[in-house]
C-alpha cells in the first residue's frame, strides 16, 4: 500500500487526469440512465441495499477474474485475455450504466490496492476506458428497452465499439505510452508482434493493432456477450430481488 501511495504522489498529474476521465464517464452514464428511465416511464432508486451489495460483490469478482489472464497465440506476451467484464456487464444490465462505470472503477481500485501498478497507471487507465467502451454503450442501449432482442443488439454494439475503440486507443495512445514508459523503441514493440503473427506487416503500428489487438478485443467481447446472454435472465430475479415482479419481456 505504501508503494501505491508513492506511485500516486509520483504521478499525481496523471492520476488526477485518470479521475477526471472517471468522473466524466460516470456523469455521462448517469445522464443517459436518467434519459432511459424517462423513456421507459419509470424510476429506480439510486441507492438500494441490494444494489450496493451486488455492485461491491460483482466488482470483487471482476477483480479476481482480472488476475486470471490467458496468453494469445497471435499477440505478444504482454497482451493477455481476461473475462473481468463478464460480472460487470451482468451488473450493468441489472442496475444501469452508472453502476457499470462504478464497477469498472472499483475493479481497478481493488486491483491497485492488492497488486499495485507496474505501468505507472497507464495500463490501469487503459483497462478502465476500454472496459467502459463496451459496458457503457451496451448497458445504455439495454436500459432504453429491456428485451431479449435489445440485449443481443446491446452486446453486439458493445463488442464492436470496444473492438474499434480499443484498437484505435492502442495505436494512438497505449503503445506509444508504453514505449516511453519502458524506454523501448516503438519499433522493438512492433517487432515482437511480427514475430508471433505473420499477418502483421513489419514496422506498421496500424498492422500491429489490426492483427493483434482487434482480434483480442473481438474474442473478449463476443465471449463476455455470449455468457451474459446465457446467464443474465436466470440471475435477473435474484439481482432485482426475489419479491419483485419480473416483466415478461425483460431480458
Amino acid at each position: 500500500m505504501k508503494e501505491l501511495f508513492n506511485n500516486v504522489a509520483e504521478h499525481a498529474l496523471y492520476v488526477a487526469s485518470f479521475f477526471g476521465i472517471i468522473i466524466l464517464l460516470f456523469a455521462a452514464a448517469v445522464a443517459l440512465e436518467k434519459a432511459a428511465q424517462r423513456v421507459r416511464g419509470g424510476k429506480e432508486p439510486v441507492f438500494q441495499t441490494r444494489k450496493i451489495a451486488v455492485i461491491g460483490m460483482f466488482s470483487a469478482i471482476a477483480m479476481i477474474l482480472m488476475l486470471f489472464e490467458f496468453p494469445l497465440p497471435f499477440a505478444p506476451g504482454f497482451y493477455e485475455l481476461d473475462f473481468s467484464e463478464l460480472p460487470i456487464l451482468i451488473g450493468a444490465f441489472a442496475y444501469g450504466p452508472a453502476a457499470g462505470v462504478m464497477m469498472e472503477f472499483i475493479k481497478i481500485l481493488l486491483k491497485l490496492c492488492i497488486k499495485g501498478t507496474s505501468t505507472a497507471f497507464v495500463g490501469d487507465l487503459a483497462n478502465f476506458v476500454v472496459g467502459c467502451s463496451m459496458i457503457l454503450p451496451a448497458s445504455v442501449i439495454y436500459a432504453f428497452r429491456k428485451t431479449k432482442k435489445t440485449a443481443l443488439l446491446a452486446c453486439v454494439a458493445g463488442t464492436l465499439i470496444m473492438t474499434v475503440f480499443g484498437t484505435a486507443f492502442n495505436a494512438v495512445y497505449l503503445l506509444p505510452a508504453f514505449s516511453e514508459l519502458y524506454g523501448m523503441p516503438l519499433e522493438a514493440i512492433l517487432q515482437m508482434g511480427s514475430e508471433v503473427n505473420p499477418l502483421m506487416k513489419e514496422g506498421s503500428i496500424v498492422s500491429f493493432v489490426a492483427a493483434c489487438v482487434a482480434p483480442m478485443n473481438l474474442i473478449k467481447g463476443a465471449s463476455v456477450s455470449l455468457l451474459t446472454l446465457l446467464i443474465y435472465k436466470p440471475l435477473s430475479p435474484i439481482l432485482k430481488g426475489g419479491n419483485q415482479t419480473v416483466r415478461r419481456k425483460q431480458g
